[in-house]
C-alpha cells in the first residue's frame, strides 16, 4: 500500500500524495461512469490545473528516464500508471 507521506525531493512542497491522486480518479469516475480510464485521466489533468499537470509528468518523465516530452501527454500517462500499477497490486 502506498505511504501517506507527501512525494517530495524538494522541502516544503505540497505535491500531490499518491493516495490523493487514486482518491481524486476515482471521484471523476463516479462523476463520468461511461468513460475510459484513459478519458477519465485526463479530465483529472485538466481540472489538476498548470503547476499539477507539470507535477505529474516530471514524476512520469523521471519514471521512464527520459527528459523531455509533452507535458499533457505525460500527465496523463503518469495518472494512468499510477492508477493501473495499484489496480494490479490489488488483484494479486
Amino acid at each position: 500500500m502506498p505511504s501517506l507521506k507527501r512525494v517530495s525531493h524538494r522541502q516544503g512542497s505540497d505535491l500531490v500524495t499518491v493516495d490523493e491522486l487514486v482518491v481524486e480518479f476515482a471521484l471523476v469516475r463516479l462523476d463520468h461512469p461511461g468513460l475510459d480510464l484513459e478519458e477519465i485521466a485526463a479530465i483529472l489533468v485538466r481540472r489538476a490545473g498548470a503547476a499539477r499537470t507539470l507535477e505529474f509528468a516530471s514524476r512520469n518523465l523521471a519514471t521512464r528516464d527520459e527528459l523531455r516530452g509533452g507535458m499533457f501527454e505525460s500527465a496523463v500517462e503518469y495518472v494512468m500508471r499510477t492508477v493501473l500499477t495499484l489496480r494490479d497490486d490489488v488483484a494479486d
